[in-house]
């Protein structure tokens, strides 16, 4: 019988915590502004998850550069072997949130990691 899909998430960090996100991990390089680390409840933290700071500033949240975005950081991710491996033993555990904190909610990293692991799996 095959593996059931990974349980994953995508959420801004600045929407409340809830019983239900499972294991809450920030997916972002930089801390984000107006945040306090005690009202988070993260699980992890892996910061060499995130896109690199030139890909990111590339980006710059422009729509109309997503796809391109996407291609580039899904290699970033093909590279990143053990930070992928670490999220990948955390869903074995249940439900994974992963947490960001861009303003759009369609073209944004956390999207194309999720979208990248469920791939894997």
């Amino acid at each position: 019988m095959p593996d059931a899909a990974p349980d994953i998430r995508v959420k801004r960090l600045y929407d409340p915590p809830d019983r239900n996100d499972g294991a809450r991990v920030l997916v972002d390089r930089l801390w984000p502004r107006g945040s306090r680390k005690e009202t988070t409840k993260l699980t992890l933290w892996p910061k060499d998850i995130a896109p690199s700071a030139e890909l990111r500033q590339w980006f710059g949240h422009d729509p109309a550069r997503f796809a391109e975005f996407s291609r580039r950081y899904r290699a970033e991710l093909t590279a990143s072997k053990d930070a992928v491996s670490r999220l990948e033993d955390l869903m074995k555990t249940g439900r994974v949130t992963l947490l960001y904190a861009a303003h759009d909610e369609n073209h944004n990293h956390a999207r194309v990691l999720a979208d990248y692991l469920k791939g894997r799996a």
